[in-house]
């Protein structure tokens, strides 16, 4: 009887809240006209409607017109209105108030919810109360949802008024409807469950019944109960479960469910819903591949179709239904002087961005999830994973507003594929599998490696496709799926070559990269028929796939050679590629030889003996290392040569570098084969060997220096200097300390001045002075220092170490002591260097070189005074002294003469200016 109160409660609040609806209606048309009229300074009209519902209130007039009479009403007053000024209200949009919220929207749903939640504690307090039988009990609580029904459509037909789109989903009807919905599934729920009066089958039938009726209804009442009619759905398998196992049926069913709520959504052009659909289907389709793996059941044991069938249905109906081509026409394609980043948003940003991000992450989960499941059948989830991958990368190339599906397809097919190998590989080194589950996973026929070549196949022709309709209208797409059609079948073929390809020669995997390669570069050429080269609507998909050919062709070629034939293969393909440049000037071809390049320094890093250690002849620069670094080298300089007047002067720049880098690198490894014997390990280097390698940083600077002259480069530039910097630390850490003879003791030679301390300090001093007067005025003036006083102090040691010699023959080590004319020698050594020095400083006008001088000096009086004056005796310190002094007199006069020739200078110049 209390429930029946509070019903009536409702329906009086109902009414209450209607009257005042329409009287607040009224009130706000009234001031809308009155404000329009003010403005227009116009006489005042009253609408019929006002009129109308005026008469209404009061009593005295005819009841309101019907909805088609005021739609009509509606229409003449928008084509009778002045076109001058549009009204008020369109002008003007104030923000929902805090009041608002609580009043006209959350009270409405909360009332919902209350309305849901007291028919199913009415049949909780009959049950708990013992009140009536079970049938009784059933029947009122399904008369409750059906009057709840039966209200919202009432309400629906018109008591209400026409709302403003704010709260199209607060509509009371709608709510009334969804807590109708609530509760009859509740009431079979509770009699197929509870009580048992019904079965599995007739409690799915009527609770898929009403929750697709719910669905239906959302067309009239909104997107929120379309959510609720979708969840129920959804969840309608989990309520009425008989615990058989059927996917088929299941998914089957969940397809239905998703094709009604896109539908659906197609009609009221909903883009929530179909994100949600989207979102409960990747749960369901998850979750029934994670009971396999942890239920390990033999009635699960085929059940990857079923939920896959259900995903390319999902995929299909995105494509085909909804969003489909709705927005196609809204996409407008960028300009080439948009930069790259805001170029990249865009494409991302596509609408709508809600559906393709759902449907997008939905796949790549399902699939991930059904792989790494690790289903006992070896073939249906390989071919699972590549039809739903595929139908993903369909969608991508079939919609210009599927660039996330296009994207998030690769991403699936490559993690996908490399799951499976990882999974595989774990599979035969288990020692708790036969002998013959561990073998196949080896074989080029694998399911997985064929498998993975088909995906890559598709991700081609999608890409091919798409560039050839689109490429004109949208070019920035068109380039992301030429990085797609290329890079994703490379990745795949790359994954299936290593775990399932025979690595000394398998032609499966070649014949398959060779027809992707063929593919990429016909599509390439046809982009330029009848097209400027240079367009932006061909070029840059043009020179992608290209790049893709080359790519494809580079893991040919490692699929049927390997060693050196693969090292110097991969640079003459990249030298083809500059040739072909000469014939069809396409921006992208001189960058295959920067990408062979690449991959041979990627295979040296791997293997620097490029033959392996025991295959590699001792033969002084005759053997591998000099096809192997020497043959990459030479191409680079034709190439450089051939490019000399490329447009493109980053690829220019590149090659040019790229060239003086192998170069060099092909004479330290020749050098450092040679004095290690004919082998190449990691010993330490001997001095002799640390200074060729300087000398050819050296030389790279200057190289690189010469290269930026010509042609002004960044990379240039700093690559120079770094080169330079580079070799100074090994000055310092190693021709200094760890190799310096007078720490290591290291035979230097029984040849006066030629000898190891000539190529270990004397030649590297006149290089690094040679590079210092080759940057003075064209590198910051603290590197030209850094420079200079680099040969100078490498000057000093090389004297300095010759006296050492001379006095104790080729082994120095420190530990032989000094003799008193070998500590003289040193003082006379240091105060002659310290004047030549100076001269030279005077006379190129150079003031590093006269500090560096004065810091000599400095040195040898030092000496003269703290190790001279204790450890010498007799002639040899008076000698010492005198000759110290004569020095410094004699620079001191220098200086004099100089500071006096400089102010002379000035003086002239004040008295002449």
């Amino acid at each position: 009887m209390l429930e029946l109160l509070v019903l009536i409660a409702i329906i009086a609040l109902f009414s209450k809240q209607q009257r005042q609806s329409r009287r607040l209606t009224a009130l706000e048309l009234q001031i809308k006209h009155l404000q329009e009229q003010l403005a227009e300074a116009r006489p005042p009209l009253v609408p019929a409607k006002v009129q109308a519902m005026e008469e209404a209130e009061t009593g005295a007039a005819e009841a309101l017109p019907a909805p088609e009479a005021a739609a009509e009403a509606r229409l003449e007053e928008q084509q009778n209105a002045p076109k001058t000024a549009p009204p008020l209200a369109a002008r003007t949009m104030p923000e929902e108030s805090l009041e608002s919220r609580l009043g006209a929207r959350w009270a409405v749903w909360v009332g919902g919810l209350a309305l849901a939640l007291g028919g199913i504690f009415l049949v909780r307090y009959s049950i708990d109360a013992g009140l009536l039988g079970p049938v009784p009990r059933l029947i009122l609580a399904a008369l409750f949802g059906l009057a709840l029904a039966t209200a919202g459509e009432m309400i629906r037909r018109g008591a209400l008024p026409k709302l403003p789109e704010n709260y199209n989903n607060a509509l009371v009807p709608g709510i009334l409807t969804a807590a109708a919905s609530i509760t009859l599934m509740a009431t079979v729920y509770t009699a197929f469950a509870i009580y048992d009066f019904i079965g599995p089958l007739p409690a799915f039938i009527l609770l898929s019944l009403v929750a697709l009726v719910t669905l239906a209804l959302s067309l009239l009442h909104g997107q929120a109960l379309a959510g609720l009619g979708l969840v129920a759905s959804l969840l309608t398998p989990i309520l009425a479960s008989s615990g058989n196992g059927n996917f088929y049926a299941l998914f089957g069913y969940l397809s239905l469910v998703w094709l009604a709520a896109t539908a659906a959504a197609r009609i009221r052009r909903w883009r929530l819903l179909p994100s949600l659909a989207n979102i409960l289907l990747m749960f369901w389709v998850a979750g029934s591949w994670s009971a396999v793996y942890l239920t390990d059941d033999p009635a699960f044991l085929a059940p990857p179709t079923a939920p896959g069938i259900a995903l390319m249905i999902m995929i299909a109906g995105s494509g085909f239904l909804w969003p489909g081509a709705h927005f196609e026409s809204a996409v407008d394609g960028s300009t080439p002087s948009q930069s790259l980043w805001r170029r990249a948003r865009r494409l991302l940003a596509r609408s709508p961005k809600g559906i393709m991000i759902s449907v997008s992450l939905a796949t790549m989960l399902s699939v991930l999830s059904m792989v790494a499941a690790d289903l006992p059948s070896l073939a249906d989830p390989v071919l699972i994973f590549v039809a739903v991958t595929g139908c993903l990368a369909g969608l991508g190339a079939g919609r210009r507003t599927a660039t996330i599906p296009a994207i998030f397809a690769g991403l699936t097919a490559v993690w996908g594929l490399a799951l499976f190998a990882i999974l595989d590989a774990s599979r035969t080194i288990s020692p708790h599998l036969p002998e013959a589950a561990a073998s196949g996973w080896l074989s080029s026929l694998a399911p997985e490696a064929l498998g993975g070549l088909i995906l890559g196949g598709v991700f081609t022709i999608c890409g091919v496709v798409f560039i050839r309709r689109h490429h004109r209208i949208d070019p920035d797409f068109s380039a992301l799926w030429a990085i797609l059609a290329s890079a994703v079948p490379i990745a795949l073929a790359t994954i299936s070559f290593i775990n399932y390809g025979h690595l000394g020669r398998d032609w499966l995997h070649a014949i398959a990269m060779l027809v992707t390669a063929a593919a990429l570069f016909a599509s390439a050429i046809s982009l330029t028929q009848g097209n400027d080269n240079d367009s932006p609507s061909a070029g840059l998909p043009r020179d992608l796939l290209s790049l893709g050919a080359f790519g494809a062709l580079a893991l040919a070629l490692h699929c049927l050679t390997q060693g050196l034939t693969t090292t110097v293969g991969i640079a003459i393909l990249g030298f083809l590629f500059v040739l072909a440049n000469l014939w069809l000037r396409w921006r992208g071809l001189p960058w295959a030889m920067i990408a062979a390049i690449a991959i041979v320094f990627v295979r040296i890093a791997w293997e620097p003996t490029i033959v392996g250690a025991q295959n590699l002849s001792t033969t002084p620069v005759f053997n591998a290392l000099l096809a192997g670094y020497g043959i990459p080298a030479g191409v680079l300089i034709i190439s450089a040569w051939l490019l000399r007047s490329w447009p493109g002067r980053r690829t220019l720049n590149a090659i040019q570098g790229l060239a003086a880098l192998m170069t060099l690198l092909t004479m330290a490894i020749l050098v450092r084969h040679a004095m290690q014997g004919g082998v190449l390990n990691d010993a330490v280097p001997t001095l002799g060997e640390q200074s060729i390698y300087t000398l050819l940083l050296v030389g790279l600077s200057g190289i690189l220096m010469t290269l930026d002259f010509g042609s002004p480069s960044r990379a240039f530039r700093y690559g120079s200097m770094a080169a330079g910097i580079l070799a100074t630390l090994n000055i310092l850490s190693l021709h200094l300390g760890a190799l310096n003879p007078y720490f290591t003791d290291e035979n230097v030679g029984n040849w006066p001045l030629i000898n190891l301390l000539l190529p270990g300090y004397l030649i590297p001093a006149l290089a690094y002075a040679g590079l210092a007067a080759y940057a003075r005025g064209r590198r910051p003036q603290a590197y030209v220092v850094m420079l200079a006083v680099t040969a100078a102090i490498l000057g000093f040691a090389w004297a300095t170490l010759t006296v050492r010699w001379a006095w104790q023959g080729p082994h120095m080590a420190y530990w032989k002591g000094f003799i008193p004319a070998e500590t003289y020698t040193y003082s006379v050594v240091w105060l002659l260097i310290g004047v030549g020095l100076l001269a030279l400083g005077s006379r190129f006008a150079a003031r590093s070189l006269r500090l560096t001088s004065a810091a000599l000096v400095l040195i040898a009086v030092c000496k003269a005074f703290l190790i001279d004056m204790s450890s010498l005796e007799g002639i040899l310190r008076a000698l010492s002294f005198i000759g110290l002094g004569v020095v410094l007199i004699g620079i001191g006069l220098f200086y004099q003469k100089l500071m006096a020739r400089d102010r002379k200078s000035q003086t002239d110049e004040v008295a002449t200016g």
